[in-house]
């Protein structure tokens, strides 16, 4: 018998989220058989996690002051609007049922499809030198090729790297960021699970990336990955993650941490492109400390979410440091993109540059704030800052707050910022060459955001055209 309902019509709203659906091909969910804590967080929920972990009393210890803290910090009124988070309304800790694997084949079979549909273990067929995968609260793959663990390279889930080599985090951890620096900052250090740990021992040149993959797959969550990286004298490393999550009327949370230090002649690149649903609320604390001759790069993608507030930071501690931060947003209809960057020269012959695109569409709103410091004792220093937004259509907006605050008369610092929108008359040429208005539009786009895209690995620069593509569709009309 036919099934009546087969011809029923769809509703407009019904018929828009299958829409979103058939373009956000990251929105497939899978049945959720994970093991939860009850919603809420409070102090036997943290001892249950620091438990299950089976965690040193350093780390409950460094949670338990954390939470007290997070307690009494107010939320944030600058910024994005964060008065629909309820804090009690959230998982804190979701593990799967089975624990990480090192061999692809013994990942339990929906999450395995999961980064299948992803590409992650592909990607680490054709072009990486170690990939992690996190699903909800834990990493449930990881895998190293064997050459650079030979080496002394360390990749690991941080879970599994503070029962390995606790010596780093009693060194490190909470260093770069402490518990105080906000309230998210807080809330993270006291319910943390899963991230990346990295250590690249001196005169160490990891020449292919290593990547890790966050995918929120359970409603209601928060996922709170704590990544800590040191890149050690004289090496070099290049890190790529991806983020994702399912297409959830409920909101979730994704609060990470992430600790650099890159010493002496070192050099780092840390490359994200996330791609939430527009039902995530994205707050990232992001910074490094950067030593002598050394040099940190970021390169930060942001599409999707509902609301992304993220400032990936560089302190250039000691004399020749070098810091830049490539930084792309696209808000569209109910988006809210607060990004940029903070730039910190505390020695003097350091340099820094910070390179902010962002492109706004319908009701969509994507801000750069972004931070200068020159302290009096870093003379002779260098930085430049180029702020530009596209704004695609009349309802569309954009927001520029640059701080900058210069301690001494001995530098060169300079900022450049433009807003423009598309262009009548490069649209009309395109058109005349056959493209439609959508295509040319996003043409357009694309060239705008070239200085990022010509640093991407050529995998990762492709799949940023894609969601270009994709964010660009029916902005026309």
């Amino acid at each position: 018998m036919a099934d009546r309902n087969s011809t029923k019509k769809l509703s407009k709203k019904e018929q828009d989220l299958k829409d979103i659906k058939s373009d956000y091909k990251e929105g497939f969910s899978m049945p959720d058989k994970a093991f939860k804590f009850d919603k809420g967080l409070n102090e036997d929920v943290i001892r249950a996690i620091s438990k299950q972990k089976k965690e040193p009393k350093f780390m409950l210890d460094f949670r338990l002051k954390a939470f007290k803290h997070f307690k009494k910090r107010p939320m944030p009124t600058w910024g994005a609007d964060l008065s629909e988070i309820d804090f009690n309304n959230l998982y804190y800790y979701v593990r799967p049922e089975k624990e990480k694997k090192r061999t692809w084949q013994d990942v339990p079979d929906e999450i395995k499809e999961t980064f299948d549909r992803l590409g992650v273990p592909e990607a680490e067929r054709k072009f990486l030198a170690g990939v992690e995968a996190q699903y909800d609260s834990e990493v449930v793959y990881s895998s190293i090729k064997k050459e650079l663990e030979d080496l002394g390279v360390i990749f690991l889930s941080t879970d599994e790297a503070l029962q390995k080599h606790p010596e780093y985090f009693e060194k490190y951890f909470g260093t770069v960021v402490p518990f105080t620096d906000n309230k998210f900052t807080a809330l993270n250090s006291a319910a943390w699970s899963g991230g990346s740990f990295i250590y690249v021992p001196p005169n160490v040149n990891v020449s292919k990336p290593l990547q890790a993959y966050f995918r929120i797959n359970a409603r209601n969550m928060g996922q709170f990955e704590r990544t800590l990286i040191i890149i050690d004298k004289n090496s070099y490393a290049n890190y790529i993650e991806g983020c994702s999550a399912p297409m959830y009327s409920e909101y979730s949370l994704h609060t990470g941490v992430i600790e650099v230090i890159v010493k002496e002649n070192a050099r780092f690149r840390y490359t994200t492109i996330q791609n939430w649903y527009t039902n995530i609320y994205n707050l990232v604390t992001q910074r490094t400390f950067v030593y002598k001759n050394a040099t940190m790069e970021w390169v930060d993608g942001n599409f999707g979410s509902k609301v992304t507030m993220k400032y990936p930071a560089v302190y250039l501690l000691e004399e020749g440091a070098k810091g830049e931060v490539l930084t792309l947003a696209f808000a569209k209809d109910g988006q809210h993109q607060d990004t940029g960057a903070k730039m910190v020269h505390l020695a003097p012959n350091t340099s820094s540059r910070i390179i902010s695109k962002s492109v706004s569409r319908g009701s969509g709103r994507a801000g750069y704030r972004g931070l200068v410091k020159v302290s009096k004792n870093a003379k002779n220093v260098k930085s430049n800052v180029e702020c530009d937004a596209l704004l695609l259509d009349r309802n569309s907006r954009t927001d520029t707050y640059p701080y900058i605050k210069v301690e001494n008369n001995k530098v060169k610092v300079g900022h450049e910022a433009s807003v423009s929108k598309v262009d009548e008359e490069q649209l009309f040429y395109l058109m005349s060459r056959g493209l439609s208005q959508e295509e040319a539009s996003a043409l357009i786009v694309n060239g705008f955001i070239e200085p990022i895209i010509k640093e991407l690995p050529m995998e990762y620069a492709f799949e940023l055209n894609r969601l270009i593509e994709l964010e660009m569709s029916g902005s026309v009309g």
